[in-house]
């Protein structure tokens, strides 16, 4: 299952407060950043093929469109 990057750094903070964590504290933080800057230019890239097709979308359907993407993105890690 594809993980947000919120939920990715969630896990490593679990991790730490275990004892079981393998990476530190800037590790995680440096990781979980660039986990976000993919997704945003992942997302990105998918608008703006929307947009290029001519689909509009209002806020309440972008954030469909956000459920979706990550429900695709899940797809995708389990090929």
């Amino acid at each position: 299952m594809k993980q947000t990057a919120v939920e990715w750094f969630q896990e490593q903070i679990i991790k730490i407060v275990n004892g079981t964590c393998e990476l530190s504290e800037i590790q995680i933080f440096e990781q979980a950043k660039e986990m976000e800057k993919e997704q945003i230019i992942d997302f990105g890239y998918d608008i703006a093929e929307d947009l290029a097709w001519g689909k509009y979308r209002d806020k309440k359907a972008m954030e469909e469109r956000y459920n979706e993407f990550l429900t695709y993105r899940e797809d995708d890690d389990d090929i």
